[in-house]
């Protein structure tokens, strides 16, 4: 039986009242069904905005991959998700990054493509395709549950075999040979 592979599930919004929450617990519900992978929750909510808090690095270090879950705003990603990636540099070498987006009618996809340039400075891996959720509001039930999702159902299917396929490959790559001591 193969190890699970650690994700840390990443929340992109801080306002009040936000969607994110119910996008969030869809992708958690999705990761937890997957006896690929354990998860563990990255809110920039509960955390200080100042700094990142003691620790915070350890929890993203022990993460094999991530995946994000963001909406657009204006066209961009929120100034609290920049902040909380920018809190940290070597924990996200080498890793894979997935996306889960949503918005008005891009579905958030601007707002990814932004994340991807970020996410190459660090060295991240993004994978290509994402989950996205054009104009969200009505497409899930109060409970959380997704209405007629077959096609986010096998988006987010196809991700999770990337993410793992990525995640175990560069683990073996990180074993092999640390990130930090190549030639950069």
């Amino acid at each position: 039986m193969l190890e699970k592979i650690n994700v840390a599930l990443i929340y992109g919004s801080v306002r009040d009242g936000r969607f994110c929450d119910t996008v969030a617990g869809w992708v958690r519900r999705r990761l937890e069904a997957d006896q690929r992978f354990a998860v563990e929750t990255v809110d920039p909510l509960a955390l200080p905005a100042e700094s990142a808090p003691p620790g915070f690095g350890d929890r993203l270090g022990r993460a094999d991959a991530f995946i994000v879950v963001t909406p657009e705003y204006n066209h961009s990603y929120p100034a609290a998700l920049k902040a909380l990636i920018d809190s940290v540099k070597r924990e996200w070498q080498s890793k894979p990054v997935g996306f889960v987006s949503y918005g008005g009618v891009s579905g958030g996809l601007r707002a990814v493509e932004h994340l991807r340039l970020v996410f190459a400075e660090l060295h991240a891996v993004t994978l290509r395709d994402t989950v996205s959720f054009a104009n969200p509001w009505n497409r899930f039930q109060p409970d959380g549950t997704l209405t007629d999702g077959r096609d986010a159902e096998d988006a987010m299917a196809r991700q999770l075999a990337h993410l793992e396929w990525w995640a175990r490959a560069l683990k073996n790559a990180r074993a092999a040979q640390p990130y930090e001591t190549i030639a950069a």
